[in-house]
């Protein structure tokens, strides 16, 4: 019976441990901050809680006497945070860099059911329709800003990689109404490409990222030479592109005169659902139409998700390592300490102060080790640039983001861990018979 009793009471200890980190996990930090200022006016304003302080402030003022045993616990929980902020920086610089891509007053044709536009396909009858619609602003000569685009893939030798080691950077040929399209482009070295011929502009981020993009450099794409001849830079996706004359581009890989996609910028982003009725109604198109803005936040999700599934599976898998070495220190704590506990209950003190002082000296050391794993991820990856797969076509570079949000999440990881590593001593601690503690030792 005593053993059935003792399962029950684990169950529900380990439900509500549970439940307790479900909640801690969701809740805003306005919570979290209200809560403790919730214990601290406990233990200000009540003598179980002002026991709770003594008790506390004894063991916190040996932390220097148990230095090696203490630095387990810091040096642990400081590695879960600095990997699980690190992943997830990936994740947000990943997110940021193509959500600066898009906006809400510009769209994207594709031709219906395409996920990406290299998979899509215009002719030149749709792309005249489509440049014609009402609601696309028009440029300072009065023709509409409308821009098609071919989109391919080409392979360039990776900067710093083997002889043959090629990626995949994604090219893209434009015309004139390019540039006013997207404003925020800019060339910040060389000059523009010209029209008819075998001419290149590069990306910051491409040149960063491939060998052989320097302005005058000769470089191969499909089975021609091209010429670079300047680079731009527009702080988002677009920095990771190669840009073209749209007919040459067409010549070289043999599109003929389709293109992948029409980019239009419209009067104003309250255009949008007129613009796209009037596409759909169409019987000559059988479009999709999106905002910038929302096709790249979807091109973004899943490797977002991907990026941020795998920091927490790492991250928890050493949690689940810093949880144990927080127990064997603070079993190892309460042990060295158990006559002086037990004295202190003794002498009248409860259990619930020693079960709180326990876990006020664990919470303190995974609140250090949640800081110096902070301010690790954020001093060795806050900018650090990386490159991956956008969209299936080509590489795209962007830079880590270690936000205030991300280090916010890693320090709730931390006190998550101390809380569950400082509970079970903390338990035992204040359940130990007075007697037998009182003999050990």
């Amino acid at each position: 019976m005593k053993k059935l009793l003792s399962f029950g009471r684990g169950l529900l200890t380990a439900l509500a441990l549970i439940a307790g980190l479900a909640l801690w996990a969701v809740a805003p930090w306005p919570v979290l901050v209200g809560l403790a200022a919730l214990v601290a006016l406990w233990m200000l304003l009540t003598r179980s809680g002002q026991q709770a302080a003594s008790v506390a402030g004894v063991g916190i003022s040996t932390l220097r006497q148990r230095l090696g045993s203490s630095s387990v616990v810091v040096i642990g929980i400081a590695g879960v945070v600095a990997v699980l902020v690190a992943m997830l920086s990936m994740a947000e610089g990943y997110r940021q860099t193509l959500a600066r891509t898009g906006s809400a007053d510009t769209v994207l044709v594709l031709r219906g059911a395409s996920a990406a536009e290299v998979m899509s396909t215009l002719d030149l009858a749709s792309i005249n329709v489509i440049e014609q619609a009402q609601g696309i602003s028009r440029g300072p000569d009065g023709r509409p800003l409308a821009s098609p685009e071919t989109v391919v893939a080409a392979n360039l030798p990776i900067k710093g990689g083997a002889p043959d080691q090629d990626g995949s950077v994604q090219l893209r040929g434009v015309g004139d109404r390019a540039w006013l399209v997207r404003p925020q482009v800019k060339i910040v070295q060389g000059r523009k490409f010209e029209t008819g011929k075998r001419e290149v502009v590069v990306g910051s981020g491409a040149q960063r990222q491939f060998a052989g993009l320097d302005v005058g450099k000769q470089i191969r794409l499909g089975s021609e030479q091209w010429t670079v001849v300047g680079v731009f830079k527009s702080g988002d996706a677009m920095d990771s592109e190669v840009w073209a004359d749209a007919e040459m581009v067409a010549a070289t890989y043999r599109r003929g005169a389709s293109r992948n996609a029409v980019v239009a910028k419209l009067t104003s982003a309250k255009a949008f659902k007129p613009f796209k009725a009037a596409l759909a109604g169409d019987p000559r198109l059988q479009v999709d139409v999106t905002t910038t803005a929302d096709y790249f936040a979807k091109q973004s999700e899943g490797m977002t998700t991907v990026i941020r599934v795998i920091g927490i599976v790492v991250g928890s898998i050493m949690a689940i390592g810093a949880v144990f070495g927080a127990l064997n220190t603070m079993f190892a704590t309460v042990a060295t300490r158990a006559r002086e506990i037990a004295t202190l209950r003794a002498i009248g003190f409860r259990g619930l102060p020693v079960v709180v002082a326990v876990m006020l000296e664990t919470m303190l050391l995974a609140l250090v080790g949640g800081l110096i794993g902070g301010v690790l991820a954020w001093a060795i990856f806050n900018g650090y640039t990386a490159s991956t797969i956008a969209g299936g076509v080509g590489q795209l570079t962007f830079d880590f983001r270690v936000t205030g949000e991300l280090l916010w999440s890693g320090l709730k990881w931390a006190l998550a861990i101390g809380f569950v590593g400082g509970l079970f001593p903390a338990l035992r601690a204040a359940t130990l018979p007075v007697t037998s503690a009182l003999r050990a030792l």
